[in-house]
């Protein structure tokens, strides 16, 4: 595509959004529609996360909201979604139709930020959910913004601005609240209740376990781990492709735990092509866009490293093995963390594949890793108490309910 035809893209799309622009200036000035919902995952990439467990819920509280809650889908992702999820209205972003329902929701239930240039019905609630307890700085917490045409200050009036909008906030634990104060400089009301995508962790029976595990990996006897390490900046080799190396060999993994194990392997979607189990497709699996909760109801235990999926996860109480080993490039030259990994992670922390294969060695014999029970049990004390699987109906019976009677 030439430079010339770039521009002219650019320029429609810049038309066509100011045509949204001020059709929603005008449909913001009507009332609201009672029980019209609007949600919207991870920009419209989706329909998972906080927003979907709250959806299900609050079709399952108050059916008749199936005719009046919508999911906000990106067009690109509308034909792919409408055939995943036939039984839920969705709507394509940004486009008439859109701003429509958009401007005359009684609520929007959304997991990450709106552009600042696009405004609410004043009538209309915003439920910010939020998508993970944060390990990395975020927000206003971040003390240099390295994003090409925006500067530091700049980046963070955005995140303070938006914040400012939001009605309610969803905040998992007391760790991530305070947090969420300075980092996004929320004054509005927290909803201090865990986050809804968790209850499943404490709602699903052992026989529903057992019926998903099967589901997802056909008939697997033995333990299951779920390796889900964290997107890594330079997985990206060029625009569009990249590469995925597997920091231990699955042959040695294999020899370290018990007979039966089942490996599956968690990447970032982009990388799930670029992962070689040749010889091992009957014991590992790689599962990118399966519902990470699922994976974590049937997984005896979880290797990480940096990423938030260890709070989640910790509510299972079940072991986790960290294996960082890009830790002091991690650490000291990508974001600082909020908390002191190495001194509070529920489990050991290893940087080599040798040291991470001992470790195995001592999960294989104890079922646990011997001598880390004290900092688990305080790990889900600042992280998961507040989890109750209770999250998505305290979310639905305030929608139901209006804003006013929470």
């Amino acid at each position: 595509m030439t430079k010339g035809s770039q521009r002219i893209i650019q320029s429609l799309k810049l038309v066509a959004r100011y045509g949204l622009i001020v059709l929603n200036g005008g449909l913001i000035c009507l009332p609201i529609k009672r029980r019209q919902v609007v949600f919207e995952s991870f920009n419209g990439k989706d329909i998972n996360d906080n927003p979907a467990a709250i959806y299900r819920e609050l079709i399952k509280e108050a059916p008749a909201y199936a005719a009046t809650a919508y999911f906000s889908v990106k067009p690109s992702e509308y034909a792919d979604l409408h055939a995943k999820y036939p039984d839920i209205q969705l709507v394509k972003r940004f486009t008439p139709r859109w701003v429509a329902l958009m401007a005359r929701a009684e609520f929007w239930v959304l997991n990450s930020r709106l552009p600042n240039w696009w405004h609410a019905n004043r009538r209309t609630t915003t439920i910010q959910t939020w998508h993970g307890t944060p390990l990395k700085k975020l927000g206003a917490d971040i003390a240099h913004v390295a994003i090409p045409g925006t500067s530091t200050a700049e980046y963070h009036r955005e995140f303070i601005t938006a914040a400012h909008r939001w009605d309610y906030l969803i905040a998992p634990n007391q760790y991530s609240q305070t947090i969420f104060q300075s980092a996004f400089g929320f004054r509005n009301q927290f909803l201090s209740i865990g986050y809804p995508r968790n209850d499943v962790l404490y709602t699903t029976s052992t026989a529903e376990t057992q019926t998903l595990k099967r589901q997802l990996l056909g008939d697997v006897t033995g333990p299951v781990v779920t390796y889900a390490p964290t997107w890594r900046d330079d997985m990206a080799v060029r625009p569009g492709v990249y590469r995925f190396d597997l920091p231990f060999d699955l042959a040695e993994f294999f020899k370290h735990v018990p007979a039966g194990t089942h490996l599956i392997i968690r990447p970032h979607y982009l990388v799930k092509d670029a992962i070689d189990i040749h010889g091992f497709e009957d014991r590992v699996t790689v599962l990118a866009e399966t519902d990470i909760a699922q994976l974590y109801l049937i997984s005896d235990l979880l290797i990480t490293d940096y990423s938030s999926v260890m709070f989640d996860y910790a509510n299972l109480k079940r072991p986790e093995l960290f294996f960082a080993y890009d830790l002091e490039h991690y650490r000291d030259q990508l974001r600082g963390f909020y908390f002191d990994y190495e001194q509070e992670i529920p489990g050991p922390l290893v940087t080599t594949a040798t040291a991470f294969y001992h470790q195995l060695d001592g999960w294989r014999t104890a079922g646990r890793f011997v001598g880390y029970e004290d900092r688990q049990a305080a790990f889900y004390h600042k992280f998961c108490e507040w989890e109750d699987g209770t999250a998505s109906r305290q979310v639905a019976q305030l929608i139901v309910n209006g804003k006013d009677a929470d």
